[in-house]
């Protein structure tokens, strides 16, 4: 059964986690977003540690390469890829986007919404300050009907998708949209990022030989860094 080292430092809290056949054994924590590169690789060593279980047993790393932090996400990939490389294993990517959508289905399938789980859209968003976000849409199969993409939210926002289906909007980014939007087929509900969506996931995509490229892959920024 394939044992995966799954890392997620995208966004406020990071994550690692050791999973075998998709089932967590191990997993650790860290909600202090500035000392994500401080603490990745200590967690990761502990983690192997604790677990009993030598590097080399590694079958694969999955990896979240964004959108989020800039800097957090970079730590991620670049821990991954180096494990990858020294092990020579495969490197599996998810994205932020697609995991919070991943949550929100599973939020759905056990709340008092799920008989409208086949007859709405999922919009996650993820704050890009102002009033913008990184945002997508997928249906309930997770099929992704609109790219990742950086969007400037207005009052008239996703209005011509409204028009035809209702949408459910969340993440952290989604509070901004509810605050301008008046439209009664938009849906909002706090729904936070499942600990067990990049573990499902990456193990799905073990399982297809869904692999990602190890030289080419790059950070999912979708829009330009800029210090100034």
């Amino acid at each position: 059964m394939a044992l995966i080292l799954n890392i997620d430092t995208a966004l406020d809290t990071s994550c690692i986690s050791l999973t075998e056949g998709g089932r967590d054994l191990l997993s650790a924590f860290n909600d202090r977003q500035k000392d994500h590169a401080a603490w990745i690789q200590v967690a990761i060593r502990n983690l192997m540690k604790e677990t009993g279980l030598a590097m080399e047993k590694l079958d694969a790393v999955g990896v979240n390469i964004g959108p989020g932090s800039y800097t957090g996400v970079r730590i991620g990939l670049s821990a991954a890829k180096g494990i990858c490389y020294a092990l020579s294993i495969p490197l599996i990517t998810e994205t932020s986007l697609r995991l919070l959508a991943f949550s929100a289905i599973k939020y759905l399938e056990t709340s008092s919404f799920r008989p409208l789980l086949n007859k709405i859209l999922i919009c996650p968003m993820i704050d890009a300050r102002r009033m913008e976000v990184f945002t997508s849409i997928y249906d309930s199969n997770l099929k992704e009907l609109m790219e990742a993409q950086a969007c400037i939210l207005s009052t008239n926002s996703f209005e011509e998708l409204l028009k035809r289906q209702k949408i459910l909007f969340l993440g952290n980014g989604s509070i901004k949209f509810q605050s301008v939007c008046r439209n009664p087929e938009a849906m909002f509900e706090k729904i936070p990022l499942n600990p067990a969506a990049l573990s499902a996931l990456t193990y799905e995509n073990f399982i297809g030989n869904n692999f990602a490229d190890l030289t080419y892959t790059n950070p999912l920024y979708l829009k330009e860094f800029f210090t100034k």
